[in-house]
């Protein structure tokens, strides 16, 4: 089976690097799912949950954000914050909610549109650990 180096870094640490035959990827414009050979493709990432398939192991990660990078050869994961699926408690998914409502209440406009979505693909988080 065909495998491509996929990286995962938060600003905290780095949370993976390994050879992975696929990655299910949260996009901000939808779930994608990166192989080896994938076209190049640079995106933004919303809160969700990325799943990293290396053989027959899958490895499970809660992101809140940030960028993707796909070549044919690699996958590099920029994250805002990631942790481990088995780490992500319902208070600490509900801390992330609520820090993201706070940051909306302070915006306006098409700002405040963007944080409140941010606030309800965080919610949905709840619904996947």
């Amino acid at each position: 089976m065909a495998t491509m180096q996929f990286d995962l870094v938060s600003p905290e640490r780095k949370l993976a690097s390994l050879e992975a035959s696929e990655v299910e990827i949260p996009g901000a414009d939808g779930d994608f799912t990166a192989m080896p050979d994938h076209s190049p493709l640079l995106t933004t990432l919303r809160p969700g949950v990325l799943k990293v398939k290396a053989g027959s192991d899958v490895t499970e990660y809660v992101v809140t954000g940030g960028f993707v990078e796909v070549s044919p050869t690699a996958t590099s994961v920029l994250a805002e914050m990631a942790v481990p699926k088995a780490d992500a408690s319902a208070d600490f998914i509900n801390g992330l909610v609520d820090d993201a409502q706070k940051a909306a209440e302070i915006l306006t406009g098409p700002e405040r549109d963007v944080a409140n979505k941010r606030v309800s693909d965080t919610k949905a988080l709840l619904d996947l650990i």
